[in-house]
This record gives C-alpha cells, structure tokens and sequence, in this order.
C-alpha cells in the first residue's frame, strides 16, 4: 500500500513513531503547504477531530472511503455529505464514556453541595466568622429525580452514578430504547418539569441545536440544576445565563460551551455555576484508548474487515 494517509490534527502527526503501521503519513504541515494532485487522488483514509474538521478537505479527495475521527463529537462532519459519497466514519465512541458521566457527577455535586463556595469561605476565615449560622442546610440527594437526555453510553453511565446516590433516573429521546433500565419520559419538556437535575448526553446534530431553550430552563425551574457535557450548541447560553441570574434556574455545571474557549467575561458575574474547559473526557487513559481505537479502525479498513465503531450503522440519539 503506497497511498498516504493524511493526519489533519498536528497532536496526534506528532505521534507518528506510534503509528507503527508503515503508512506514509501526511500532517497540517503538508496540506497547508498544498498536496500534489497525485497525491489528492490517491488518499482513501483521513483522520481528524470532528470539532474542528475542515470540510474542504473532503472535496479535494475523490477516492476517500473514510474520514477515522479521533474523537467522540463530530459536529463539524457534514455526515449527510459521506453518506452521498459513501465515505464511512468512524469516532471514539465508547471509549471515555465513564470519564465523561464521572466529570458531568463532579460537575453537579460541585453545584448541588456549593463546594467551591465552600472551600473559598473556609480558606477565608468564613468558618471562624460565623459562617454556618447562616448557611441554609441543603437538600439531601437521596430521593431526588434525576433526568438524562441521551441514553446512550454516555447517558446510561451518567443514569447508573445517579442512581447509585439513591436518586430516581428517567430519561428521554426521541425514539424507543429496547430494553432500557429507566422509564422514558413522555417529551423533553415532561422530563425537565420532574427533574431535580437535568444531564445532556445526547449526540449532536443541526436538528437539536438550541434544544434546551429557555422553555426548557424554566421547566427545571430555580429548584433545578443543568449539567451539559456533551456540546455547548445543545443550549440556549444567552437563556441560561439569564435564567441563572434572575434565579429562574437554580444552577448549572457546564464543561461545554457554545464558542470555544468561551469568553470569561460571559460568565463573571453568573450565580450558580460551575466550570470546567471541556475536559469531561481528558483523562489518561482515554487519550490512551482513543488513540488505540483510532489507529484499530484504519487497520482494520486496510485489512478488508469489519470497523470497531462504524457511525452510520450506530448513529442514534445518544453518544
């Protein structure tokens, strides 16, 4: 095999020696400087981040037959476009599901408990001055509702960590899941209107952009806390920053945002939530893995067999 294959993120180019697959491999470096036609028509395999995909690339490719995502969100593909060209897709899909469901638990403990108020009050003498006697005693989680939007991997790891600190779970899609542990809530909107907290597990797609809206916040309610940690075009950030500082929400944890990185001045001044910079799934060994399952996807497409994580057979309402 003497066909290229091209590397469009620089971190995982850098990698090369790890590659260890006697590909010849082409990075930003080469496509920036201008790829030879020769070398345009012959490439079948590209590899990318579906956050920050440069569709242009796939124009300029006739024989491409898979574009091997590197990471589990692939909102900037254009999959309609591969399903016309018949390119397969491929995503880390599975591989950091447990490190996500763990950062979007930290996320709503961190809220729910007031730890990051806490520990500042602490740090600042609050204690000594008298602080807990006016500190209001918080409700406990046992027996409170907690709603998922995507049961899917992600979500289904997010439903069993809440359900292990005694909360109710339901979920909710637009279609059926076969065999699924929780009940499913009649709409989104029924689903929020229960729920003491709302997790985003869903996959990403045009049709769902702005799909928590502030019709959705208000369903939640000021007793009722947002955790996304999946894409930031999910949420109405405008909605939810008001909502937030009018108390018409009662808090948010959010490791994802519409722009990225987002501006800290949108967030200043926000009551109730908690931060983090996209890093539900930045673990060892999920970068590990996520290397591993990419690498195990290009050889099993150069070896004729079946792929480990074919989108388009998966694809569903969930990640």
């Amino acid at each position: 095999m003497t066909a290229p294959l091209i590397v469009q993120p620089g971190f995982l180019f850098d990698r090369a020696a790890e590659w260890n697959d006697d590909l010849p491999l082409l990075g930003p470096k080469d496509i920036a400087a201008g790829l030879p036609d020769d070398v345009l028509g012959s490439v079948e395999v590209l590899v990318t981040v579906g956050s920050t995909f440069d569709p242009k690339l796939i124009e300029s490719l006739p024989e491409l037959r898979l574009l091997a995502c590197f990471s589990t969100g692939i909102e900037a593909i254009d999959t309609a476009l591969l399903e016309r060209r018949g390119i397969q897709l491929t995503t880390a899909a599975g591989v950091n599901a447990h490190d996500v469901a763990d950062q979007a638990i930290a996320l709503f403990l961190a809220q729910r408990h007031g730890v990051i108020g806490a520990d500042a009050m602490v740090r600042e003498g609050g204690w000594q001055a008298g602080f807990r006697q006016g500190l209001a005693p918080r409700r406990s989680l046992r027996g409170r509702n907690a709603g998922v939007v995507g049961l899917g991997r992600i979500g289904s790891e997010i439903a069993s960590r809440a359900a292990a600190h005694a909360m109710n779970v339901r979920w909710w899609g637009p279609r059926e899941k076969r065999g699924a542990a929780y009940g499913r809530a009649d709409s989104l909107e029924q689903l929020a209107k229960w729920a003491d907290a709302l997790f985003l597990a869903c996959a990403i797609s045009p049709e769902n952009a702005g799909l928590i809206d502030r019709r959705i916040l208000d369903a939640l309610g000021p007793r009722g806390v947002l955790v996304n940690i999946t894409r930031g075009m999910l949420v109405d950030e405008d909605g939810l920053r008001a909502a937030l500082s009018e108390g018409t929400l009662g808090g948010a944890g959010l490791d994802v945002f519409v722009e990225e990185p987002t501006d800290a001045a949108l967030w200043r001044d926000i009551p109730n939530v908690v931060l983090s910079p996209h890093i539900a799934g930045f673990t060892q060994e999920a970068g590990r893995d996520m290397f591993g399952q990419l690498r195990e996807n290009i050889r099993r497409y150069y070896a004729g067999e079946p792929l480990l994580t074919p989108y388009f057979t998966e694809a569903a309402y969930s990640s």
